[in-house]
């Protein structure tokens, strides 16, 4: 470990590397154990980060802002590179906005807007990076990350940075190229249109109320915890089948939006996940659907 700490701080500052570091502090679900080491690398540190890793056989994982993640209570093996403050350069020109992996959607929709760009307001309430939205298709209210994206900056498993089409990440519902082809998203570029700025700032305090009134922002959560069923709402599903305010210790299914599993205080990763669980079940067994999440686990459960 001296000798990746010494090598690592070639690279790093001191400060962009933590070992021991707890995941709750990362996560908008704010549970998670720590992981080995934890890294903040900027942009153009990243190569030569994952090179040091890759030769000293230390498993990566990548993370964003933490919004759509469950990290176990025994936390993360190995080095979390976070894509965070570190990297999150935002440049406009013209129709179109270049954002890093790290840049917060949220501030992305915002400076689309001071330049007076329409097309991105959906996106200004979603919790995420730029970099998660693309490796899943972040979406809300009618609006994908497909209908804006122009190209997408990668770096691949050969340390090969490449610039794919909206087309070559073949977006999907909920998902993209990027996890299958091991991708690591550096910067996306979005072409939006010209707009009368009042008219978007009147769309995104529109969703934004919405998303108030209907989501339970007020606890931490990791946003939707399943993906829509076919035919159905996942939501819908989980308060016919009478499971509103189901509680496990500190994690419980949302009065508000029963879409949402939430950290009502102190839960650990093994009550969210049980919470989950019983769901599954009961729908299943109630319904005769499949929920899938929407959450992605990392660690051992």
């Amino acid at each position: 470990m001296e000798q990746l700490q010494r090598e690592l701080e070639k690279v790093l500052k001191k400060e962009q590397i933590l070992q021991k570091e707890p995941m709750d502090r990362h996560t908008t679900f704010r549970v998670g154990g720590p992981a080995d080491l934890f890294l903040m690398p900027k942009t153009d540190q990243i190569t030569e980060t994952l090179e040091i890793l890759l030769r000293h056989q230390i498993e990566v994982t990548i993370i964003g802002n933490g919004s759509n993640l469950l990290v176990a209570d025994s936390g993360i093996r190995g080095a979390v590179i976070e894509m965070g403050r570190q990297s999150a350069g935002i440049l406009v020109e013209g129709e179109y906005v270049t954002a890093q992996a790290g840049a917060l959607l949220s501030k992305t929709a915002g400076e689309a807007y001071k330049n007076s760009l329409s097309g991105m307001e959906f996106a200004a309430g979603i919790p995420g990076s730029v970099g998660g939205a693309m490796v899943m298709n972040a979406g809300a209210y009618g609006g994908e990350m497909k209908d804006i994206v122009s190209s997408v900056t990668v770096l691949d498993k050969d340390g090969n940075v490449k610039e794919l089409t909206c087309d070559q990440m073949e977006f999907g519902y909920r998902r993209s190229c990027v996890e299958e082809q091991g991708y690591l998203v550096l910067a996306a570029k979005f072409h939006l249109r010209k707009g009368q700025p009042e008219q978007i700032r009147l769309r995104m305090e529109e969703l934004k109320e919405q998303r108030i009134a209907k989501q339970p922002l007020e606890y931490p959560s990791a946003g939707s915890t399943f993906r829509r069923p076919e035919g159905h709402f996942a939501g819908k599903l989980i308060m016919d089948a009478g499971l509103s305010g189901f509680s496990i210790g500190g994690a419980q299914v949302s009065e508000k939006h029963c879409g949402f599993v939430i950290n009502k205080g102190n839960a650990a990763a093994a009550d969210v996940l049980a919470v989950i669980h019983h769901i599954q079940k009961t729908v299943k067994e109630q319904f005769g659907v499949d929920l899938k999440t929407e959450v992605k686990m990392i660690g051992s459960f």
